[in-house]
């Protein structure tokens, strides 16, 4: 695990700073202002404009949200295979709607990616990546990107999370869709080259597969990537190194940060850095695979969820920083990483949990996080001065 940590876990809100200290002149101090409510679970968020952003509801629709009204809209002509099933057995069924990003030019062609669970009759549910163009307040020129087949009626870890990355190329991760490692195959789900599931995939933005993907052999899926995922909710460039990085859930802890490299096995469920749930399941020796460590990992349940790196100025000692949500426990969490290596970790709002499902920036640098609820929020993270 490579990361050293020159401040523990920081105590004061995240400002770092001893209670018994003197104020640092200039420090500011994160608070938090909502600035939107009544969003039925939301998952993800992209901004078209400083004060309108697409939102999608785990457990509702996609949304056009206006932050200076206060007014929502629902977008029109959502794919109707869409599970019906949305939050219909308990918190912990996974399906629904999930990542929305946009094109990088998105000005001139309003192309929008978005993910969701769908359903077969008859087979079950699956994860879905699309493509459209978003005309008014309506989806149209609807195309699939990836069916994550096969359907099944298991309710868990469809993954979801989606990202643009170097060369412009679009990467999307698929869980496995299992809940007991018992259930595995005999080769297991993530290990398979074979299989959708488990896998970080990636694109051309126009749906095609690149030329210069890993070659992981004849039968395998040509989208993938990596592979030896477990379930994946959160993936985002860092701008400062090109390189992406993705959030990965753990069964009884396990909860990692991995950085992502092409070709990369990342081990599950081989290897984890928590304990399985079927205590008598004994994975099969893989042969010559060599897993990828993680960077972090907890030692307690976090259930990480969208990450964001942070470029805004309103918060200039955290320039660069990895934001990364949880729903375990409504942790939210700030790196300072340095290449590829975590140099120091804070928890922030310990007095102010939440569960979160995503963080994200506006175009003007200002950081939002949304919240899972069926009352669901968009946060902003604004600075005070300490002096005030």
């Amino acid at each position: 695990m490579r990361f050293s940590i020159s401040l523990a876990l920081i105590l004061l809100f995240g400002c770092g700073q001893n209670l018994n200290e003197p104020e640092t002149p200039g420090a500011l101090l994160p608070v938090k202002e909502t600035v939107f409510e009544g969003l039925n679970r939301p998952w993800g968020i992209t901004f078209l404009s400083e004060g309108e952003a697409l939102v999608t509801e785990k457990n509702g629709h996609m949304v056009k949200v206006d932050l200076n009204t206060k007014t929502k809209k629902v977008i029109k002509g959502f794919p109707s295979d869409l599970t019906d099933s949305i939050g219909a057995v308990h918190i912990g069924d996974n399906s629904g709607i999930f990542e929305i990003i946009k094109h990088p030019d998105f000005a001139e062609n309003q192309i929008i990616y978005f993910s969701y669970a769908a359903k077969k009759p008859g087979l079950g549910k699956t994860t879905k990546f699309v493509r459209a163009h978003l005309r008014h307040d309506s989806l149209a020129d609807i195309e699939t990107i990836l069916v994550a087949d096969p359907y099944s009626p298991i309710n868990y870890h469809y993954g979801g999370g989606m990202a643009i990355g170097p060369n412009r190329k679009l990467y999307i991760t698929v869980g496995e869709r299992l809940f007991w490692e018992h259930d595995e195959p005999e080769i297991p789900i993530a290990q398979d080259v074979t299989d959708k599931r488990g896998k970080i995939h990636r694109f051309d933005l126009d749906g095609g597969i690149p030329d210069d993907n890993p070659d992981f052999g004849p039968d395998a899926v040509p989208s993938i990537f990596a592979l030896g995922i477990r379930n994946t909710q959160g993936i985002a460039l860092q701008p400062k190194t090109n390189t992406l990085w993705f959030t990965e859930h753990g069964t009884i802890q396990g909860d990692e940060l991995n950085l992502l490299r092409p070709g990369a096995n990342y081990g599950w469920p081989n290897v984890t850095t928590g304990r399985l749930r079927s205590k008598d399941c004994r994975p099969p020796k893989i042969e010559g695979a060599e897993f990828a460590p993680p960077i972090w990992f907890w030692h307690h349940t976090v259930a990480p969820t969208g990450l964001c790196f942070y470029t805004g100025d309103e918060f200039p000692a955290w320039k660069n920083n990895l934001f990364v949500p949880g729903l375990s426990r409504g942790s939210l969490w700030r790196f300072h990483i340095e290449g590829d290596t975590i140099k120091s970790a804070e928890e922030l709002f310990l007095n102010d949990r939440v569960r979160s499902r995503k963080v994200a920036q506006s175009p003007k640098g200002k950081l939002y996080l949304l919240t899972d609820e069926e009352n669901g929020k968009i946060i902003r993270i604004k600075a005070k001065p300490l002096s005030e």
